[in-house]
């Protein structure tokens, strides 16, 4: 299991050293939530703010952009220093074209879904993406109860990559995750997992980690 700490729960007071704490924890990736207070009622950060941590770390950059029209702000992240942008299927950009573009940056493309999203819906994309992130969370906010509901959907997922060929495609779940519920997120078939929360809160972040990766691998 893959650790991808949210940096929605940081400091925003100190977003580069947190970046930093977070690799001196032993985080696999950083997961940014952009929000445009349309798509989700919340707004964040934007490219500028990832351009500016960028230098800190050598983590790759997990994007989640859950904003209304994801194909006009591609350019901006993949230059901010994306290595991963993910948006939703429920967004209006047209979703062949976005994945191109994104394709066009060297940058690995995903897609999201949100909670009342069936799992077919990444399907006809499959073939040209490296993610699918799921969320465990309606979008939009932070500290949210993780839905064990979503759990059938990652298997869904997890069996049509198979299936296909495709387990070189991650797959990611995001909302909600600690020590209690990750063990299903993994037997599920979750490859990373976002926590945000019980990691920046916790008063060891590297502890937290580790315990979450023993967790996920425990009698799995």
């Amino acid at each position: 299991m893959k650790i991808a700490p949210s940096m929605l729960s940081c400091d925003f007071s100190k977003v580069g050293s947190e970046v930093q704490r977070m690799e001196s924890a032993k985080a696999d990736y950083l997961h940014f939530d952009v929000m445009d207070g349309v798509f989700v009622p919340n707004i964040t950060f934007g490219a500028p703010v990832i351009k500016a941590v960028r230098p800190y770390t050598a983590l790759p950059f997990d994007v989640h952009l859950m904003i209304i029209d994801p194909i006009r702000y591609i350019d901006n992240f993949a230059d901010a220093g994306a290595d991963i942008i993910t948006f939703h299927v429920e967004a209006r950009s047209p979703i062949n074209e976005t994945i191109s573009k994104i394709k066009q940056h060297n940058v690995t493309p995903g897609l999201v879904i949100s909670p009342e999203t069936e799992a077919e819906a990444v399907f006809p994309f499959i073939e040209d993406i490296g993610l699918i992130l799921v969320m465990s969370v309606n979008p939009g906010f932070g500290g949210q109860k993780f839905m064990s509901s979503v759990l059938q959907k990652i298997k869904k997922i997890k069996q049509e990559l198979v299936k296909r060929n495709a387990s070189n495609i991650l797959l990611e779940i995001d909302g909600g995750i600690n020590t209690q519920n990750i063990k299903t997120a993994a037997e599920s078939g979750a490859d990373i997992c976002v926590a945000g929360t019980s990691v920046f809160k916790a008063s060891d972040s590297s502890q937290a980690i580790k315990l979450l990766k023993q967790m996920a691998a425990a009698d799995h």
